[in-house]
């Protein structure tokens, strides 16, 4: 009976506590300075580690810098590299990674070095001949600057160029700046993990589909994992996202990352989608909507119909060019931002292979690649339910997220309300706000 009423007790106190959280925010007590108290200013607009140019352009003064950017690596209307130039800032090179410098490159396109036409300043491509920056495009670097918006997907390249970006870096001894943005898939890990026999440029390191992180993030992990060769440890400084409250933001894109996620719902479906890569079946390659259409000219009892061309910029020589399709128009999904969305869906590769007639040749060799795992194929061909298959990741995502957990720059505004005191208190002030109380109590 005791042991009953004092969790009654516990549980009243532990409510109280929640309850006090909200009359803070909804009276609006604590916001004035006057008081010594300080939380957080919810109407601040996010700022991306490139649009605090305060915090890095000092630093970079007087140093002869590499960047590794993209179309993505802007400041409002203006590229990173045009406004370092515009500030001074001697810039060495650039290199750019799968899709090159400008986006408009097709996925696996084979890019070569060039000279921009703007600026006249080196490109060197990292998804051509090489994949790491060489010694000799160094020599003349003091500091590396990586600017690249990510969508957190393994398969999306842009991060194992980060590794290899990260390798030469320690191979050099140079300091990689890394300026952070938020990834639209920041919530939780979720999809297979990465085995290691499958390894390849599209899956590098022993994470599941969605790992969850940012860039800055994912570097620390790379970094802390022993991930490059021979244990190299990379000297990073991460300008972080300021006024990111929550992992489960909806962060809209403002710059399609490559020229085959053109909109947010392409973004959202990409990490479910891809798988399809390793098939028969079109994701929409060559139409104005991929990655939110799946069709295969067999499939002529589905209701939807696209006929994919080639598209300069965004699609060269797509499969099923000039054929018809047939399959399910997915534009009829509402791109709702939800912690249940951000997560690896299998339901529509599970019902493509059900109706697919000649189940033998639906799958191709680049599947396990794009799966990192040889049990996903086994377990669709079999019939294994979808619940199922999810169970079999458990162990694998547990393991990880306890990995993951020790990088992470950002927290959930609860975890931030419960664990530590994320108000903004005054330097000189020993006042304390409610917001420590709480977490002191």
């Amino acid at each position: 009976m005791r042991f009953f009423l004092k969790s009654k007790v516990m549980l009243l106190y532990q409510a109280q506590k929640y309850w006090l959280i909200l009359i803070y925010f909804f009276c609006g007590f604590g916001i004035n300075s006057s008081s010594g108290i300080e939380v957080a200013d919810f109407s601040k607009p996010l700022l991306t580690g490139a649009d605090q140019i305060e915090k890095y352009l000092p630093y970079l003064m007087n140093k002869r810098v590499s960047l590794v950017v993209n179309q993505t690596s802007m400041l409002g209307n203006t590229h990173l590299v045009d406004t370092l130039l515009s500030a001074g800032i001697l810039i060495s090179n650039v290199f750019s990674p799968e899709h090159g410098f400008r986006g408009d490159a097709d996925a696996g396109e084979l890019i070569k070095n060039s000279l921009d036409k703007k600026t006249g300043l080196p490109l060197i491509s990292l998804y051509g001949k090489n994949k790491k920056p060489q010694k000799s495009d160094l020599e003349k670097t003091d500091v590396v600057v990586f600017d690249i918006q990510d969508v957190g997907v393994r398969f999306y390249t842009y991060i194992s160029t980060l590794h290899y970006v990260m390798e030469a870096c320690a191979e050099n001894n140079l300091e990689l700046l890394i300026l952070d943005r938020p990834n639209p898939n920041m919530s939780k890990p979720d999809g297979p993990m990465m085995e290691p026999e499958f390894k390849s440029f599209v899956g590098m390191h022993p994470v599941p589909i969605i790992y969850g992180m940012s860039i800055g993030e994912y570097a620390q992990m790379i970094n802390g994992e022993y991930w490059l060769p021979d244990s190299l440890q990379c000297k990073l400084k991460i300008i972080k996202i300021k006024n990111l409250f929550s992992r489960n933001i909806e962060y809209i894109l403002p710059i399609p990352p490559s020229p085959n996620l053109p909109n947010q719902l392409s973004i959202d479906l990409y990490p479910s989608l891809c798988l399809f890569e390793g098939t028969v079946i079109s994701i929409a390659r060559g139409t104005l909507f991929p990655f939110q259409a799946i069709g295969h000219p067999f499939l002529k009892s589905q209701y939807f119909e696209f006929t994919p061309v080639s598209i300069a910029g965004m699609s060269k020589n797509p499969p099923f060019e000039n054929k018809i399709c047939y399959g399910t128009d997915l534009r009829e999904i509402q791109s709702k931002k939800t912690s249940e969305l951000i997560t690896f869906d299998l339901h529509w590769l599970i019902y493509f292979y059900s109706i697919f007639p000649d189940k033998e040749h639906f799958f191709n060799s680049f599947f396990e690649k794009l799966a990192g795992t040889g049990n996903l194929r086994v377990q669709i061909k079999e019939g294994t339910k979808e619940q199922e298959i999810r169970k079999s990741w458990a162990i694998g995502l547990e393991r990880f997220s306890a990995i993951r957990k020790k990088y992470l720059l950002y927290k959930n505004l609860d975890e931030q309300t419960l664990y530590t005191p994320f108000v903004y208190k005054k330097a000189k002030s020993n006042k304390k706000s409610i917001f420590y109380w709480l977490k002191s109590n």
